[in-house]
């Protein structure tokens, strides 16, 4: 009896070191894609390297005509500012109050919106001269803004986009953003285009397509490598995305960063 009990043993134990040796074998494969995912993997090709001011902490940027529109962030250090995108040259600039910690900006029409991060309140600009027009409080806290057109996209962090007027600032609408049945989260920058909106995703150089209609990711983009190891030594997270008007190209920078990249987004092969 105790002789069959230690073979049982035996055969249990090898049972068992076969299953850790097959589950240490399968750990070193390679990592498929996010389970359920629906996006395209792509990444990005520099066209034009171009300078950048690498002491803003970039929070949003948009090109309007040939103005670069930068909200700055940080207690203290906020700040709106008209650049010229080939030489990083400040044309205007605005510091926000103190207390303000800048985030997410976006053109709509003759005004810009300009978004703070807990401080729960929006700020209506005069595109010509940057000066405010108006304060609009707001729940919850603020990341990234775009204007698709019709209603300004609104980040917090979460894996939602909440839909506003561009007038009132009112919420209008939310989705909430997934890949497959994978929720998306930590949304920063974003970008609004006719294909989509563009998000950096936070403490990643990772920036993601999504379909505003149904939340879905289309497509996934690495942006890693664009700074050489001495730059990003001095530089924060990759933040900021600019979409060319009647190209398909984009400008790309990040908090603190010495350069920004005027790139394509191509299929990764």
């Amino acid at each position: 009896m105790h002789h069959a009990c230690q073979a049982s043993r035996v055969k249990v134990l090898l049972v068992i070191s076969t299953c850790v040796l097959l589950a240490a074998c399968s750990s070193n494969a390679a990592p498929g894609p996010v389970s359920g995912s629906r996006a395209t993997a792509m990444r990005a090709e520099v066209i034009a390297v171009l300078p950048h001011d690498k002491s803003a902490f970039t929070q949003g940027l948009e090109l309007s005509g040939n103005v670069l529109y930068e909200g700055t962030g940080l207690e203290g250090q906020s700040s709106m500012r008209a650049v010229d995108p080939s030489t990083a040259q400040v044309e205007k600039k605005i510091n926000l109050s103190p207390e303000l910690f800048g985030e997410g900006v976006t053109v709509a029409g003759s005004k810009i919106w300009q978004i703070t991060w807990k401080n729960q309140v929006a700020i209506q600009r005069d595109k010509a001269t940057l000066a405010e027009i108006k304060r609009v409080p707001y729940t919850g806290e603020g990341w990234g803004l775009c204007l698709d057109g019709q209603r300004l996209v609104m980040s917090d962090g979460s894996d939602k986009l909440t839909f506003r007027d561009p007038e009132t600032f009112d919420p209008v609408g939310e989705v909430r953003v997934h890949d497959g049945e994978t929720p998306v989260t930590q949304i920063n920058e974003l970008e609004c285009t006719a294909n989509g909106v563009y998000a950096n995703i936070w403490q990643t150089d990772e920036v993601v397509r999504i379909d505003p209609a149904s939340g879905q990711v289309n497509a996934r983009i690495n942006l890693a490598g664009l700074l050489t190891p001495e730059e990003r030594s001095g530089a924060d997270v990759l933040n900021g995305i600019a979409a060319v008007p009647g190209t398909d190209e984009f400008l790309v920078t990040g908090k603190l960063w010495p350069k920004m990249f005027r790139v394509k987004f191509v299929t990764a092969q």
